[in-house]
């Protein structure tokens, strides 16, 4: 499955956060899941997956874990795997 130009531009805008749902969503964790495992509110969790829906074009969960497998940003039964993206780290003085 290929991935349509403008829609390219719409990955970068998912923040740290909303990578790490994306990743919950695709391992087939619930919002209330997904809200324990990171600490949120359920509704932190609702709102965040509405936005990235919202930003990848998908029309819901299966149509998200597939834009997400087209991308290569999840990784199922060691199939696809890949690492997220990881915000640099600071050098320590």
């Amino acid at each position: 499955m290929s991935i349509p130009q403008d829609d390219r531009l719409e990955y970068s805008l998912l923040s740290e956060r909303e990578l790490q749902v994306l990743e919950l969503v695709a391992a087939g964790l619930t919002n209330q899941d997904i809200a324990a495992k990171l600490d949120i509110s359920k509704r932190t969790v609702d709102n965040h997956i509405s936005n990235i829906l919202m930003k990848t074009k998908s029309e819901n969960r299966v149509a998200l874990v597939r834009w997400a497998l087209a991308w290569g940003k999840v990784c199922l039964n060691d199939v696809n795997c890949c690492a997220l993206p990881t915000p640099p780290t600071q050098p320590h003085e």
